[in-house]
């Protein structure tokens, strides 16, 4: 099951997903018109779209049933939305995500992938706080007792912004280019994690392969300034658009991380990847302290640290997007 299974996320999974040996894979979401345009889109027997509301949990819950494993990608996201209406993101965001992890250990779900983002360490805004307390969700049902019984296995994931889903900065780039609108841009020098929806689903993959319960994954990814991004757009568009300086929004951060330096302590460096396991100690933290004390560090893994990208590095890795190719050629037919 994906739940919130409509959005970038879900639809590329379930073109990863659909040559498996699954034998159903099950769309979970409230947007039925999505859910038809998919259904029209796939032609595909597999897949069984079931419309409800994580918010409800008898709706989740008898939507799991017979349910093997869950990626939780429900989620509200856009980060002033979630500002200006906090208490709806807590309703999805947290209730929700409570509601599929209880509704995914009473089903006896064998693994669960929960999906987060990068504004959950140190979090400034309603999205990443909300982020931040689904991941102790999750932590904290992979300490259950019911689910150590049934060996299942519970675990996080945590990714920056995905090139070109819906909502985000490059599609807006692209519109105001053919527009012939100035490109907004929020802060020049503002970074962000460039990674692909392919890097989001194989990181997905990578934790639901390799997980032990309550771990986190995060996958490493060069990133970009915001005014390279713009420029690296205009020159694959070959425009002159100009770019107009508009100030930060709402509860955005100038860089983003990914790992706190609280966690880059106990971090496993796996290449492309960093594990962070879940601390499952007790409330009586004195009788660890010769086993398990460490010294915190004071470096943590964020946007401004990791690979920047040239210009050039930019252009090449939008050119692998599917969705720019395809605003290319009808840019080249006009």
């Amino acid at each position: 099951m994906i739940t919130g299974g409509t959005g970038s996320f879900g639809t590329e999974t379930i073109k990863s997903f659909l040559d498996s040996d699954l034998k159903e894979i099950r769309i979970f979401s409230r947007d039925e018109k999505k859910q038809e345009d998919l259904r029209i889109h796939f032609k595909n027997e597999k897949l069984n779209f079931v419309i409800g509301d994580v918010r409800n949990f008898e709706s989740i819950n008898s939507a799991m049933r017979g349910v093997d494993y869950v990626f939780q990608a429900a989620a509200l996201k856009q980060v002033p939305s979630c500002e200006f209406y906090p208490m709806e993101a807590v309703k999805t965001n947290i209730l929700g995500s409570e509601n599929v992890l209880e509704a995914a250990v009473q089903n006896h779900v064998k693994r669960v992938v929960v999906l987060s983002t990068d504004k959950a360490v140190y979090p400034i805004n309603t999205m990443g706080m909300t982020k931040a307390l689904m991941e102790k969700l999750a932590i904290s049902k992979a300490r259950d007792l019911r689910v150590k019984e049934h060996g299942s296995v519970i675990c996080a994931t945590r990714y920056g912004n995905v090139m070109c889903s819906r909502g985000s900065i490059i599609p807006l780039f692209i519109q105001q280019i053919k527009q012939g609108r100035p490109l907004t841009i929020t802060e020049p020098d503002m970074t962000r994690f460039m990674m692909t929806l392919h890097d989001a689903i194989n990181l997905v993959v990578f934790a639901f392969e390799n997980a032990n319960p309550g771990d986190l994954f995060v996958q490493k990814a060069p990133a970009a300034t915001i005014l390279d991004l713009a420029k690296s757009l205009k020159e694959l568009f070959n425009a002159d658009n100009e770019i107009v300086i508009i100030g930060s929004r709402h509860g955005e951060k100038k860089h983003e991380t990914l790992c706190g330096k609280e966690e880059m302590t106990k971090a496993e460096d796996l290449e492309d990847y960093f594990r962070v396991p879940a601390d499952f100690r007790d409330l009586n933290y004195t009788k660890y302290v010769k086993e398990y004390g460490t010294k915190l560090v004071d470096n943590e893994y964020n946007s401004s640290n990791t690979r920047r990208l040239s210009i050039p590095e930019l252009k090449d890795l939008l050119l692998k997007n599917e969705y720019v190719r395809k605003e290319l050629e009808t840019n080249k037919e006009k």
